[in-house]
């Protein structure tokens, strides 16, 4: 009796899972089509749920298509819009892929600052600030402190900043015409300068020697803090001492940061010993960061330069130089960043670049103006009143440093 109505019911059971199972897919995917009970049942949380309703709604009832992907990518950075952070950001996938390949971009290979003046136009043109070693410009001899002040017979004066440096960018392997003006004693030469454009992979450290009032000194500057770039600085400080330097300048200006545990690598070539920086943050334990030892002889005098763009992990560098007495800092107010962020992958191949916690200087400063507020910074002991992002800016360090070298 019992076998004869198991078949029957084992027959049912066979046509009805599939058909559950189909039902339950599609519903999963539509959760704003099942009731009300089973709504509050298997999705748990209505304010989350709401998301996908609308997503879902806008998909299927928009006038013209639109992916749902867009959907989920413009509601997360709305997400992090809400925050008013503005050192938190949503990296969609393919922005994520980017942000993790090196740095790299068309063009002549030169770091340029406006030469303004406080107007938002050119009052002559593009000054450099920065020739990249191997680059089509180091090639054709420009120099830091040279303006360019026309492009292709285009005067750049008037212009801003950004649409004149896409005068100079261009397809790899075609020309551009540059006019570039330099002081040499009191008079001011101006010659025309054909550059062939290329693909330019930034290099994280560049350094060079300078000699002041006879004395050998090293400068050694750092662009961000990325993965690895402990090993370039030290590579860098320690060719520079070989080759007879008695101190070091680290140029940090426009160095927005990067990573911390860099940060706290970098710091500890200068640092014997010591806290470097200290971290709170809501979901992780508070971290004390310390030097890791190796450090360079304290009897090597050090020069930090900085500018108004120096931030986040290099402001925790410069902030632990100060605070140990290990370094003069020369230049101007740095950021004033007191927060850090941390990356945060997601299943779409995206991720969170979120504010997490702040950081602390080794004397228990924090530089930002609470929260995500931007701060003083660190007040420089030896003021650069203008023209810190230009030659004159290394100039006065430099001699900072030479005035220190025994």
């Amino acid at each position: 009796m019992t076998s004869r109505r198991r078949k029957p019911l084992l027959a049912a059971l066979a046509v009805a899972l599939p058909v559950l199972l189909v039902g339950g897919i599609w519903l999963g995917g539509h959760p704003e089509d099942l009731p009300a009970f089973a709504r509050n049942a298997f999705v748990s949380n209505r304010s989350t749920r709401v998301v996908d309703e609308a997503i879902n709604r806008i998909a299927s009832d928009y006038y013209r298509p639109v992916a749902k992907g867009h959907l989920a990518d413009a509601s997360i950075a709305g997400v992090i819009a809400s925050l008013g952070d503005r050192f938190s950001h949503y990296l969609s996938p393919r922005e994520f892929r980017e942000f993790n390949q090196p740095p790299s971009f068309t063009g002549i290979g030169v770091q340029v600052n406006p030469d303004s003046r406080g107007s938002v136009h050119l009052r002559r043109g593009l000054l450099i600030a920065r020739v990249f070693d191997s680059s089509p410009a180091a090639r054709a001899s420009l120099q830091v402190g040279d303006v360019i002040v026309t492009v292709n017979g285009h005067r750049l004066a008037g212009l801003s900043t950004e649409a004149a440096a896409a005068l100079i960018k261009g397809p790899p392997g075609t020309d551009v015409e540059l006019g570039v003006t330099r002081h040499q004693g009191r008079h001011t030469v101006t010659r025309a300068v054909k550059i062939t454009r290329a693909t330019i992979s930034e290099p994280v450290v560049t350094s060079v020697t300078r000699v002041v009032r006879g004395h050998k000194l090293g400068v050694v500057a750092l662009a961000t803090f990325s993965p690895g770039a402990h090993g370039e600085v030290r590579e860098a400080v320690e060719r520079e001492l070989r080759e007879g330097a008695r101190g070091i300048v680290l140029d940090l200006r426009a160095n927005g940061g990067g990573l911390v545990e860099e940060a706290q690598l970098i710091a500890s070539i200068f640092i014997p010993k010591g806290t470097i920086v200290s971290t709170r943050g809501r979901s992780q334990p508070n971290q004390t960061l310390t030097a890791t030892g190796g450090a360079i002889p304290a009897s090597i005098p050090l020069v930090v330069l900085v500018d108004g763009n120096t931030a986040s992990a290099s402001e925790i560098v410069t902030a632990a130089l100060q605070d140990h007495r290990r370094a003069t800092i020369v230049g101007t107010h740095t950021f004033g960043k007191g927060v850090f962020q941390e990356e945060e992958p997601l299943s779409n191949g995206g991720a969170l670049d979120i504010t997490v916690g702040e950081y602390f200087t080794p004397n228990g400063r924090n530089l930002g103006g609470g929260g995500v507020k931007q701060g003083a910074g660190i007040t420089p002991e030896v003021p650069v009143a203008s023209g810190v992002d230009t030659p004159r800016g290394l100039a006065v360090a430099l001699g900072v440093l030479a005035a220190k070298v025994k």
